[in-house]
């Protein structure tokens, strides 16, 4: 399981430190797509095997189906760590996530995000705001 906050800088070619707790979750390679919400989301193979079954099975008829599958396989990048556990994030992936200079990794169940530290703030702060009414909603049993 991918958890945790991880602060990183992503450098002038495009290189961002992965964490060293992902790194053994996520193998030789993985995949780095765009997110939802502004983000990147990163998939150890299994999952984005298991993601892509799941995508397979989707209506080729219906047009939010193939803008959606499109829009995620387009951007999505095989990717390997570099000796000191960096990762290459390509541009349309950086220009997509506002990635510049200060970063946030987190760790999500079976995938992990990069956030650019900026939206990663306003998202969490907006979240924080609203988490009791969205365990609400959501009828999440503690």
């Amino acid at each position: 399981m991918l958890m945790g906050e991880y602060n990183h800088v992503i450098d002038s070619k495009g290189r961002l430190i992965i964490p060293a707790k992902f790194r053994g979750q996520l193998g030789t390679t993985f995949v780095i797509t765009r997110g939802m919400d502004g983000c990147l989301f990163g998939y150890p193979q299994t999952e984005w095997q298991a993601l892509e079954e799941k995508l397979k099975a989707l209506p080729l008829t219906k047009r939010d189906a193939r803008a959606f599958v499109r829009f995620l396989y387009s951007a999505a990048t095989e990717c390997e760590l570099d000796k000191q556990g960096r990762v290459n994030v390509p541009p349309v992936l950086r220009q997509h996530a506002a990635l510049k200079k200060d970063c946030v990794i987190i760790g999500v169940s079976n995938r992990f995000e990069i956030w650019s530290a900026e939206r990663w703030r306003d998202y969490s702060a907006d979240t924080a705001d609203n988490f009791d009414a969205i365990a609400e909603d959501l009828q999440i049993d503690f």
